[in-house]
């Protein structure tokens, strides 16, 4: 730091000190001002211009060093100068006194915050630039944060001095004329009229300043399109994409008697029924049947087998697809009362989509919009992926023949769940990660387990591998790897690329209407799940964070309602609890935080683990592998995460869903009676171990002795003696591998 920023930052901490040393804040309470108001309305009739400079002088120094009282203040000065006077006095004082803080945080920190976080800050400035009056007129007008906090925030900004100055100004200045009319009314040293209602309207202010900033934000977002605005609407709400969270909002829509237009380029039913969670699970149950075959000598069979083409394995996924369809079909929802367009939608305006259909352009008007585009496999652009052909999750259904060497690329829930699935299908499958380990957002052992069960089903799992080319030599298919700088060679039949999925944001208008997207590539929302147009709406797999259908649905919900019925109450999406599974043998669930999460969270928890192996239901079916993990907070019993890895964790884990959801703390699972014998029973006995684990070495102790002593081999003065440790013992009921 240079010596000028050494010497104002010197100058402001010693004023701040001294303030606090000297105890200057007992002059800027209610209190204070009452007992002087005599001498000071009598100093202001002698030497008006005078006291309004020193008050002036006083209200900038506040407000400039961000000391509490400027609110005391400002009451105070409607007491003493009136209405007019106060609020031009106060509306100036306090807006240069904010610029002040303003530019000294600017000239003190900025440099230091933007060398050390200017990566993580690039967003905010990016933001700043392109809406900061308007995002510090709303601070200003509907104050979320203190007022010192942003000016203190602003400065590490890009934000131009003078236009924080004059977007201070007015957008204090409606709270400004409240606060000194409430002080004008302090003035009559009674309980009055006025006064009653300067309070009522400080209370009401901040909600009526936030209907009045969305009307200004809806003129200003809608500037551009006022003359495209229909007199009238077609539909109340076009929604577009027909997958998981599309339906959901079409079906909610129609049921609550909405005119609702649902259009789809591709297939009702999304990627979930096409080529996600339906034919992805008629796949891993066929070949889990194999798995238990091969295993009968472990079950007492001596001998079985099992016959099988992998065309008719296929065929089989194909009609489960088809058995489900219905369920998804335009002649249900039309039924619904849903109008399905099948056809390529764009939006033109934010109240019409065009849709290019088999017959024609057709042109919806509708009063709100619901983008549910779903997402796609993302393909990385690796030398040599082209010319070889790869297979992803959207495309391999159409296989009749099975792939004799399948390299999978990706170890996430998606990857995993089907090289498992092929290997047990015959296939010889290689799986590469570039990460160190599988499922990297599970913690290590959950990661350790599956693989270990993959090895052992003769899967070769190349972690820590970064796919770097792919071509064809003497006309065999081969992967060159990167691994500890040396190079892997991997040879293969087919590939499926399965390294992630990518939110559909092209090509239906959003590059047109400005409406943005996140550093994830998902469609910019706010809590509301409104875009940057607060009639168009986006959920699903393209709105993110989560890509499952059950977070689709819940998004859908949200989305919908708010489209519908947000004049009257918006609701926020929810996602506090939320659950997922990846499908592999064994399953892995969870819902919350796990450990990982915690620790890189630095958030306070206790963890409880109980293995699958100890329960009489997992031995008897042979599926001993696996673990209930329990985050509590320590020395409650709330819930913080859990995650299974167990035979049907995804079951399971609704107990704690429920739990979590309602508040429902581990002595309430503990309490329920749980089937015998169930892996549900696992849930009840990861509470018991808890709850063991939070008894003291006093509380032993003393039981023991009571115990004893109820049978007579202790006598009484060995039960006191138990008493008093038990006292003594200070030791908290944590469990013993609390964080």
């Amino acid at each position: 730091m240079d010596k000028r920023k050494l010497a104002l930052a010197a100058v402001l901490a010693a004023a701040i000190a001294a303030f606090f040393a000297f105890d200057l804040k007992q002059y800027l309470t209610l209190e204070s001002f009452q007992a002087s108001r005599a001498r000071i309305d009598a100093y202001y009739a002698a030497h008006p211009l005078r006291a309004i400079a020193i008050y002036f002088a006083i209200y900038v120094a506040v407000t400039a060093l961000s000391l509490p009282g400027a609110a005391i203040m400002t009451l105070a000065g409607g007491a003493i100068f009136g209405l007019a006077v106060g609020t031009v006095v106060v509306s100036f004082a306090s807006s240069i006194g904010a610029t002040l803080a303003f530019l000294a945080a600017r000239f003190l920190l900025r440099d230091w915050v933007h060398a050390r976080f200017g990566d993580r800050l690039q967003a905010i400035n990016d933001g700043v630039r392109k809406e900061g009056a308007f995002y510090l007129f709303a601070l200003r007008l509907v104050p979320v944060f203190p007022f010192w906090l942003i000016n203190l925030a602003m400065a590490l900004t890009p934000m131009r001095a003078r236009t924080f100055y004059w977007v201070s100004q007015v957008g204090m200045l409606a709270g400004t004329v409240v606060y000194v009319y409430a002080g004008t009314q302090l003035g009559q040293l009674r309980l009055s009229a006025g006064l009653i209602a300067a309070f009522g309207l400080l209370g009401v202010f901040p909600l009526a300043a936030k209907r009045v900033l969305a009307a200004i934000e809806r003129q200003r977002v809608y500037a551009k399109w006022k003359d495209k605005r229909p007199a009238k609407y077609d539909y109340n709400l076009v929604v577009i994409g027909a997958g998981s969270a599309g339906l959901v909002c079409a079906y909610i829509a129609a049921a609550t008697k909405a005119k609702v237009a649902l259009v789809e380029k591709h297939r009702m039913g999304g990627d979930c029924l096409n080529t996600g969670c339906v034919p992805s699970k008629a796949l891993i149950r066929s070949a889990r049947l194999l798995s238990q075959i091969a295993r009968s000598r472990e079950f007492g069979i001596r001998e079985a087998s099992a016959q099988f083409d992998f065309a008719d394995v296929m065929e089989r996924v194909a009609r489960v697809v088809k058995q489900v369809e219905p369920h998804d079909s335009i002649e249900r929802y039309s039924a619904l009362g849903v109008e399905c367009v099948i056809g390529s939608a764009k939006i033109t305006s934010p109240w019409t989509v065009e849709v290019a259909t088999a017959a024609g352009t057709r042109t919806l008007t509708t009063r709100s919009i619901v983008i549910a585009a779903g997402a796609r496999p993302f393909v990385p652009p690796i030398a040599g992926l082209q010319e070889v052909g790869y297979l992803t999750s959207d495309t391999l259904w159409n296989l009749r023949t099975r792939p004799q060497r399948l390299l999978v690329l990706g170890g996430g829930p998606i990857g995993c769940e089907l090289a498992q699935a092929f290997a047990r299908l015959g296939s010889r499958v290689t799986l590469v990660e570039m990460l160190p380990r599988l499922l990297a957002r599970e913690d290590p052992e959950v990661s350790d387990l599956v693989q270990k069960r993959f090895e052992a089903e003769g899967i070769r799992v190349l972690t820590g591998h970064e796919a770097a080319r792919f071509l064809l030599e003497n006309g065999e298919k081969v992967m060159f790897a990167e691994h500890d700088g040396q190079e892997v060679r991997v040879a293969f039949d087919d590939v499926l690329v399965a390294v992630g999925r990518v939110a559909n944001t092209a090509g239906y208008g959003l590059e047109e209407l400005g409406i943005g997207t996140t550093a994830a590539g998902t469609i910019e929302t706010d809590a509301y799940l409104r875009t940057v147009y607060p009639n168009i709406y986006a959920c699903g797999d393209v709105a993110g964070p989560y890509q499952f259908t059950h977070t689709a649905s819940h998004q859908a919900w949200t989305a919908t309602v708010n489209a519908l019925f947000g004049r009257f109450r918006t609701f926020k999406a929810d996602y506090r609890v939320i659950p997922w599974a990846t499908f592999t043998d064994p399953e892995v669930a969870r819902v919350g935080l796990n450990e990982s999460e915690a620790k890189q969270k630095n958030i306070p928890h206790a963890v409880t683990v109980y293995g699958i192996d100890d329960l009489d239901r997992a031995i008897a079916d042979g599926c001993t592998d696996g673990f209930v993990k329990v985050l509590t907070r320590p020395g409650t019993d709330k819930i913080l995460g859990v995650t299974i890895v167990a035979e049907h964790a995804a079951d399971l884990l609704a107990e704690w869903v429920l739990a979590m959801k309602h508040g429902l703390g581990l002595n309430k699972i503990l309490g329920t009676i749980h089937v015998y014998p169930t892996l549900a029973e696992a849930n009840k006995y990861a509470a018991g171990a808890w709850k063991r684990s939070t008894v003291t070495q006093g509380q032993w102790a003393f039981l023991t002795a009571l115990q004893g002593w109820q049978r007579g081999e202790y006598g009484l003065g060995r039960l006191l003696t138990s008493v008093r440790a038990l006292a003594a013992d200070k030791r908290k009921a944590y469990a013993p591998d609390a964080h």
